[in-house]
């Protein structure tokens, strides 16, 4: 049986277009100005297309950068514009919307990717992609869309093509800028740029009056979707440009006459992000080899990974560095990480504890003694220049305090370092072993 349900809803001429153009192509890049609509929009995208597909239990999901986000702006769109269909039900708690068709829409949080691995996706948005992991399309999105694209239905035919819309606010060269990039060039790939002072959406003399109120290169990326404004309160962007003028990032080639030292900032549900440098002159000069960054791994995953480098770069290691907190009892085994690590062969010594601000300063005054590796290090360099402060618009400053977003953890790692050379230390008086190690082995 058809029923005619009515959304209320009246897309503006520009949305009206990006619903033909998502509906044309599998995947979509939408940049769009400050209050263009674009979660209005990709809502009711969303509602239309779960209501309409012929598949059975459609599934269609819109990620946001944080719980809170999808909570406090998308939650309350999708039941507005849901409110009025026959049998829809709603799950507060897990933001989710349930369809009389045996559709379904939730609305999910990129604050720990691991959870939502393993779904299978008919259509998928992600909101602000510049403020996610950058793996998170390829490894979780990508895969969800596989299984069911144009797949056979059960009455015969070929049900809808999966999909992915990118939609977003410009904020420096980050996630969001490379699949930008990509759907300029790919003609498989649909590509839409909205302007403030090309919509008319936002009166002029509104836009004026932002204009003259925000920093020029915050009002830039807003309003006028510019990418290559420099991040809005970008924590490191002096100290980073600086050093790449003095050539100071590039081809950083390990010198085995150093040993190598690592710094890590440990996740649990996210990322663990490691740098390796190798450090000379009483540390007055920092040469960082090499970088990693990965989600949802253990201690015994990273020993593993320090022994796989140590056999394929020759890396002969000297300490270990962690956050102060390493020493502190885990509730569920009543150790601390710092032995679970020892008994792996990992000999941790625990960074000084500061205060974040210091810590922030403490790093600033290290970039200068630092020589960074431009392809191995690629994904710390993104996270340090993305590394922000939010702008209060109210009280017309930066918030004391960085955003917590992926490019936390590669910053924190990089604070472990600058907090752990302030002070020379001697190397550790024990050595260690892995188990069924070879003489010779990583560890120090």
């Amino acid at each position: 049986m058809v029923q005619n349900i009515q959304i209320s809803y009246t897309p503006r001429t520009f949305q009206r277009r990006l619903h033909r153009a998502w509906s044309e192509h599998r995947y979509s890049v939408a940049i769009t100005h400050r209050r263009f609509g674009k979660t209005v929009c990709v809502i009711n995208h969303l509602l239309k297309d779960a209501l309409t597909c012929r598949k059975p239990n459609p599934r269609f999901h819109l990620l946001s950068p944080s719980f809170r986000q999808a909570k406090n702006v998308s939650w309350d769109y999708l039941k507005t514009f849901s409110a009025n269909i026959p049998g829809v039900k709603f799950n507060e708690s897990e933001l989710r919307a349930d369809y009389p068709n045996g559709a379904r829409i939730n609305l999910l949080s990129a604050e720990n990717p691991n959870s939502i691995r393993g779904i299978y996706s008919d259509g998928f948005v992600i909101d602000e992609a510049g403020l996610m992991d950058n793996t998170i399309f390829a490894e979780i999105v990508r895969p969800a869309l596989s299984d069911r694209n144009k797949m056979p239905l059960p009455n015969g035919g070929i049900g809808e093509q999966t999909y992915c819309i990118f939609v977003g606010t410009p904020m420096g060269h980050n996630a969001l800028y490379d699949f930008y990039t990509r759907a300029k060039e790919d003609d498989d790939w649909h590509c839409a740029v909205y302007k403030a002072s090309e919509t008319g959406i936002l009166p002029e003399e509104e836009l004026r009056a932002a204009r003259s109120t925000m920093p020029e290169g915050i009002y830039e990326a807003e309003f006028e979707c510019s990418f290559e404004s420099n991040v809005p309160g970008a924590v490191y962007a002096r100290e980073l440009g600086t050093i790449d003028e003095n050539n100071q990032i590039g081809n950083i080639p390990f010198d085995p006459a150093f040993k190598v030292s690592t710094f890590w900032d440990l996740g649990v549900n996210d990322n663990t992000s490691i740098l390796f440098a190798q450090l000379s002159h009483g540390n007055r000069s920092i040469n960082i080899i090499d970088h990693v960054s990965i989600s949802g791994e253990g201690l015994p995953f990273f020993a593993d990974l320090l022994d796989q480098k140590a056999k394929q770069f020759r890396y002969s290691y000297d300490n270990h560095y962690a956050p102060h907190d390493i020493n502190v009892r885990e509730l569920g085994t009543g150790k601390t990480r710092q032995e679970t690590a020892l008994s792996l062969g990992i000999n941790f010594r625990a960074a000084p504890k500061l205060p974040l601000e210091e810590g922030i300063n403490a790093v600033k005054m290290t970039l200068p003694k630092c020589y960074i590796d431009r392809e191995k290090c690629s994904r710390f360099l993104e996270s340090m220049r993305f590394y922000h402060r939010v702008y209060d618009p109210k009280n017309q400053i930066f918030r004391s305090r960085p955003q917590h977003d992926w490019s936390s953890h590669d910053a924190d790692a990089m604070r472990t370092l600058a907090s752990s050379i302030r002070q020379t230390l001697p190397s550790a008086s024990e050595t260690y072993s892995r188990p069924n190690a070879s003489a010779g082995s990583w560890m120090g």
